[in-house]
């Protein structure tokens, strides 16, 4: 069996050093939980005492305890010479086995809430007002319902022809029979995947990017092909890439997670005539297009597959995503959501189609927020951290550069700050954004101030010349 790496076995232990306890006691407790649910399975072989510890940034006897503890109690084997191993004696053999994506990023999403200041998921807080106002009026739909089982895999008729009609306002004509709902815009990302990418196939993106992409081309069994965009997309690595022709392009052309980037008109022209000439399908992930916090948010892009949703506009649990696509797509992706759910949930249409002729006052307000929030954030991480960013001109996310350690072994250590942060290498196919944080400022400016002076004193009681190159270690 493949030996557990620490960039796993850290994704999987969350946030567990936020509850109250000693160090080895919630180590050990945390240990005992993924051992039991399967998410360590049967046998494999858990990092060195030394390797985990110097991951989480905490004594090598507390490590040695915890392992120790689960000996004892069966949940571990130990043996000289051949390290420690997840047990077998208390585990039953029909067991669930462990699901094999673990990126932070979802696994913050199952943890239970705590004390911690969470700077790890970056979407609106609360429901903005329209959505509380507009529940009646959608409501007030179902005595008007006839002949109608609810079932719609492509989405209800209203909100295709509204979100058709809201690309047209945006520049991009659009009809509704090229528009398909989905639960989400991860679920539209696993459908165009499941679509286009077969195991073996090439599937090309940027690193840093969002992880919900690569996790969903792993599980297909592509080949990632990355490139770096760091401090920009290398848009002509990009392009050369593309000519290889890969089974899919994705790209975040506008305000990219996260990295902030907006390619320019002509940048993001010339990707999309690339495309286009080499037959490659390109996805434009959009979900953040409209967040522009200094100016006009650039048009749709004209050539490719666009891909939507309200999450982080409106609210994270309006769960209405979209793809905007050629008709024959649309039509070969609506069965194959009528095979997976037969479609989303038809009251959230309703009221996301009313929401959306009242997008722009939802727009104009989170806008307003989020430039309140970010600037905030860029004052205090610039006063207190030492710490180097550009400010970005949209979205929601800062993406910061430490000048000396390891980010993940940071984001361990501030944990026991109360501060919940994401490092870069979960963002990272290639895991080379070792010194990388992402920092959200979605929450008021004033959490993110006590956010930033527990950064602050977690960072100053840091030593990252012991870690730097822990979590990128693989122990055999």
């Amino acid at each position: 069996m493949e030996p557990i790496s620490l960039e796993r076995i850290i994704g999987l232990l969350g946030r567990w050093a936020v509850q109250r306890g000693t160090l080895h006691e919630l180590l050990t407790t945390r240990l005992r939980q993924l051992i039991a649910d399967g998410s360590l399975p049967p046998g494999a072989l858990l990092p060195s005492d030394r390797a985990l510890a110097g991951a989480l940034v905490v004594g090598r006897n507390t490590v040695i305890a915890a392992y120790r503890t689960l000996g004892e109690e069966g949940w571990v084997e130990r043996q000289q010479g051949s390290g420690t191993r997840v047990g077998t004696a208390l585990l039953s053999a029909a067991r669930t086995a462990a699901v094999e994506s673990a990126s932070p990023l979802f696994l913050h999403l199952l943890e239970p809430s705590d004390d911690a200041i969470q700077l790890t998921c970056a979407s609106p807080w609360q429901p903005p007002p329209e959505l509380v106002e507009l529940q009646p009026v959608a409501a007030a739909k179902f005595g008007a319902v006839g002949a109608d089982m609810g079932y719609h895999p492509a989405g209800v008729p209203e909100l295709r022809q509204a979100l058709a009609d809201h690309y047209a306002k945006r520049g991009l004509p659009t009809s509704a029979e090229q528009i398909l709902v989905t639960t989400g815009a991860q679920q539209a990302l696993s459908l165009l995947v499941r679509l286009l990418v077969a195991p073996g196939d090439e599937v090309l993106l940027a690193a840093p990017t969002y992880p919900g992409a690569f996790e969903l081309s792993k599980e297909a069994g592509a080949r990632i092909r990355a490139v770096r965009a760091d401090d920009g997309l290398d848009l002509e690595g990009y392009l050369r890439a593309v000519a290889d022709r890969p089974a899919l392009a994705y790209a975040i052309t506008a305000f990219h997670n996260p990295t902030g980037e907006l390619l320019t008109e002509l940048q993001r022209t010339r990707l999309a005539e690339t495309c286009l000439l080499h037959g490659v399908p390109l996805i434009d992930d959009e979900v953040l297009a409209e967040l522009d916090l200094d100016g006009a948010a650039p048009p749709p892009l004209h050539g490719a597959i666009n891909v939507g949703s309200l999450s982080k506009l409106v609210w994270g649990g309006l769960r209405v995503g979209w793809v905007r696509a050629s008709e024959p797509v649309i039509n070969r992706l609506a069965r194959l959501k009528a095979m997976h759910d037969l479609g989303s949930a038809v009251f959230d249409q309703w009221l996301a189609a009313e929401l959306l002729p009242r997008l722009g006052a939802v727009r104009e307000r989170r806008t307003r927020e989020l430039r309140a929030s970010r600037d905030r954030l860029c004052e205090e991480l610039a006063a207190n951290l030492p710490w180097t960013f550009q400010v970005p001109s949209g979205g929601q996310t800062a993406w910061v550069a430490l000048p000396h350690g390891d980010a993940g072994a940071f984001a361990q250590h501030a944990l026991r700050f109360g501060v919940a942060v994401l490092p870069g290498q979960t963002m990272d196919p290639e895991l080379r954004s070792g010194r990388s944080l992402r920092i959200p400022f979605v929450l008021p400016p004033d959490e993110l101030s006590e956010a930033v002076r527990r950064m602050a004193e977690a960072w100053n009681s840091y030593d990252g010349t012991a870690s730097v190159t822990a979590l990128r270690a693989v122990v055999v």
